[in-house]
């Protein structure tokens, strides 16, 4: 048996391929859109995808399964469960608790662990050619290393009501139900890693075993003591903020996203034809850049969404496919590169591009509105803007900021003043340029804060030092 992990950094997500050795077929698991990996990854092994399925209605990216099963003729499995209301809207082949999927001699048994979602799946794998029981679990969003699937974004990105009880309490029932019933010696690979807005403890390390799990992970001890009240709570304190696009995400992978098919290299356009685009209103400027070089001169207008990082998710935080439909025309280093972006952003549905150009030169440019530390203290009645996580919020923050995650702000504009001056700052500084830049291309004038939070503390340190000598 073949087990290969696809693991995308930007998205902390992990897919598989599943393949029998012996007949040269193969099976992928949470496939994400831009499919060629897996593809190249066949070719290399001599095996034919006959089957492509996932293990839930995912919120943090675009499921690839339509467009892989398009490029190689497979058969889409995904779950049946969770009720009327969690049921796919494309043709597929319905999964339920102990369905199999037969790939060669392997069993993929479809178990439902609801909690991270209603409908979700966990998949036992069996290599029928060594062993006559599962082996594996491709856990999806249900068991991280160390953590578990949060049951709160139904509520946070789906238009929920406080159905992160009964998830939790779900959860709790899978885990007693299904996963602890399982040999220790089961090995536990899930669908994210440490970085993951999934969860709020995953950890780095890419699998894990049923046994291990069961001694070390933060939930064991409620669940030897029964104590679902406590595990409920736990689980549910501090979770990390639901960005906004998680519920365009939802919809699309629940009706089905669209299929792109092969596409075309992107075409290298001159300065002089982006800016007859741009100057008609045909296309947005997104430039790619380091942070610090698009504070020192980007086009006006333009949006922020550094190649390097997370750039799938900065891209979601910044652009709105339902509400912007002009192309977009891509700053970068090379074609390799744009293209490079192109993909990630592509897994979270950003998909119409003009082209791509390599210079600035000819082009206006403008240098990014930024106010130093020590100065802040100038700007009369300013409006300061926390663009980071709660949790980096509630461990320190300029005094009288307000928080809007970067993930959420350009949703929430309609919470930013109209008659004050609006500085805004993360923790490096990263977070800050996608969000400003998407707060001035909609109109709204703001300030960075040099250094951002890190800076500021830098900024107090020195002038204590300075007091104190």
């Amino acid at each position: 048996m073949l087990l290969e992990r696809f693991y995308d950094d930007d998205l902390a997500q992990a897919s598989y391929l599943i393949g029998c050795q012996a007949t040269g077929e193969a099976i992928v698991v949470d496939p994400r859109r831009d499919v060629q990996v897996y593809l190249d990854a066949v070719s290399k092994h001599g095996m034919r995808i006959v089957a492509v399925t996932e293990t839930h209605i995912h919120a943090d990216y675009l499921s690839g399964t339509r467009e892989l099963a398009r490029a190689t003729d497979a058969a889409i499995y995904v779950s049946g469960e969770g009720g009327l209301d969690w049921q796919y809207g494309f043709d597929a082949h319905l999964l339920y608790d102990g369905d199999v999927v037969t790939v060669g001699n392997i069993r993929v048994q479809a178990r439902h662990t609801p909690g991270h979602t209603p409908e979700h799946l966990a998949f036992l794998v069996t290599d029928g050619a060594f062993a006559d029981e599962p082996g594996y679990m491709l856990s999806g969003d249900f068991v991280f290393v160390g953590d578990l699937g949060r049951p709160d974004l139904l509520d946070e990105a789906a238009g929920g009501k406080d159905t992160r009880f009964q998830g939790a309490s779900d959860l709790f029932d899978s885990l007693r139900n299904v996963f602890l019933e399982l040999p220790d010696h089961v090995q536990i690979h899930p669908a994210h890693g440490a970085g993951s807005a999934c969860g709020k403890a995953l950890g780095a390390i890419a699998s894990s075993t049923v046994g291990y799990e069961r001694l070390h992970a933060w939930w064991g001890p409620y669940l030897a003591a029964d104590d679902r009240a406590g595990f409920v709570s736990e689980l549910l304190e501090g979770q990390p903020d639901a960005h906004a696009y998680f519920a365009r995400m939802k919809k699309e992978n629940r009706d089905g996203p669209a299929v792109l098919g092969p596409l075309d290299e992107l075409a290298e356009i001159t300065a002089a034809h982006a800016l007859a685009m741009l100057s008609a209103g045909g296309a947005v400027f997104v430039d790619t850049r380091e942070p610090n070089e698009v504070r020192a001169g980007s086009l006006p207008g333009a949006l922020a969404i550094p190649a390097v990082g997370k750039t799938a998710a900065w891209g979601a935080w910044a652009i709105d496919p339902e509400r912007e439909k002009r192309p977009l025309v891509v700053l970068a280093h090379d074609r390799a590169q744009a293209e490079d972006v192109r993909a990630h952003l592509l897994r979270v549905g950003i998909d119409s591009y003009a082209g791509y150009l390599t210079s600035l030169a000819g082009l206006p440019t403008v240098t990014s509105a930024t106010v130093t530390p020590e100065s802040l203290a100038d700007l009369d009645d300013a409006f300061v803007l926390d663009v980071r996580e709660a949790s980096e919020y509630a461990a320190g923050h300029v005094p009288g900021a307000a928080r809007i995650g970067a993930g959420r702000v350009l949703w929430e504009t309609d919470r930013l003043p109209t008659d004050r001056t609006i500085v805004t700052y993360c923790q490096s500084g990263a977070r800050n340029i996608v969000a400003s830049q998407a707060l001035r291309r909609a109109g709204i004038p703001v300030i960075e804060l040099s250094g951002s939070y890190l800076g500021w503390v830098r900024a107090r340190q020195q002038i204590q030092t300075m007091s104190a000598s």
